[in-house]
């Protein structure tokens, strides 16, 4: 896996571990372990009037139970009465069964506090169990160790460095054409990015990554859209990405989700790693060139 590959694989991740709720996130969780841990772990589903006995999946080899709780609207009240019915369910249900007891949940930053203290009060009353949580530093250190086939089988097919070195105007030209546009309005300037452009849009090292190596395709987009026959289609793309990252932003989306969508938004979330490839470059151009996020001298959208 080479580093243009691990930035969207690591990006693809947090999107899911941050957007998928309830179910959707107990089906990324027993994919990723039964990835990681073929034959030993074991998804469980509910059956009947017997429900799971409180438990999501099991891993053989060291017992341990795992349960989720990834809701839509977490609330601190239903989480500790969820920890406390599922882990009181899984003792009675497992016994013997059970040495390792996890709740695997997808609260970013962390349990807050007194679920902490209540995971110590289990601890307490039950020295014979190891206890603890599954969330996003273990459940990334295990999707992230996996192999590419396997990352691919999760996420989809996502481009290398190669892939991004061998674009040519065939590969670009469908995806150019493709993105939505808007009337330009005009011809707003464009503005210069700040030397600090990714740390003022708060970005993660692998979006920054990614745009880096965006760069190194940014010539051809810019050669590409010089030899266009309609000399105002460069604006028009300029005008729909700028269109579509207001109203992601007034959403109140994070950044790393706004870079997600607009890769979709340019039709590259679910093409082939040569379209992916190309999309990135033409997001790296218009990136540069302030057309898409903020300038920190700004504050607003460069447009």
């Amino acid at each position: 896996m080479d580093d243009l590959q691990r930035h969207f694989y690591r990006l693809h991740f947090r999107t899911a571990f941050l957007e998928r709720k309830g179910a959707a996130f107990e089906d990324l969780f027993s994919r990723i372990m039964a990835h990681a841990h073929p034959g030993d772990f074991e998804p469980v589903r509910p059956y009947g009037k017997l429900g799971d006995l409180k438990c999501d999946g099991y891993r053989a080899s060291d017992k341990t139970v795992y349960q989720c709780y990834g809701p839509s609207t977490p609330t601190l009240d239903k989480l500790l009465a969820k920890m406390r019915r599922d882990f009181e369910g899984a003792v009675e249900h497992w016994a013997d069964r059970m040495e390792r007891w996890s709740l695997v949940h997808n609260a970013d930053g962390g349990l807050p506090a007194p679920a902490t203290q209540l995971l110590a009060d289990f601890r307490q009353s039950h020295p014979n169990l190891d206890l603890g949580e599954t969330g996003y530093a273990e459940l990334f250190d295990t999707a992230m160790g996996l192999a590419v086939p396997k990352l691919e089988d999760l996420f989809g097919s996502v481009p290398s460095q190669r892939t991004l070195a061998a674009l040519d105007f065939e590969a670009l030209r469908p995806v150019v054409t493709s993105i939505q546009r808007m009337n330009p309005g005009g011809d707003p300037p464009l503005l210069a990015p700040s030397s600090s452009k990714l740390a003022a849009n708060d970005l993660s090292e692998d979006t920054a990554g990614m745009l880096r190596l965006g760069r190194r395709r940014e010539p051809l987009v810019e050669a590409f859209l010089d030899r266009y026959p309609d000399p105002s289609f460069g604006e028009e793309i300029a005008q729909g990405f700028r269109d579509r990252y207001g109203v992601l932003k007034d959403e109140g989306r994070p950044p790393e989700a706004i870079f997600m969508a607009l890769q979709d938004f340019a039709g590259g979330m679910s093409g082939t790693p040569a379209r992916q490839a190309a999309v990135l470059a033409v997001l790296s151009y218009f990136f540069e060139r302030c057309d898409i996020f903020e300038d920190q001298a700004k504050g607003a959208i460069c447009a």
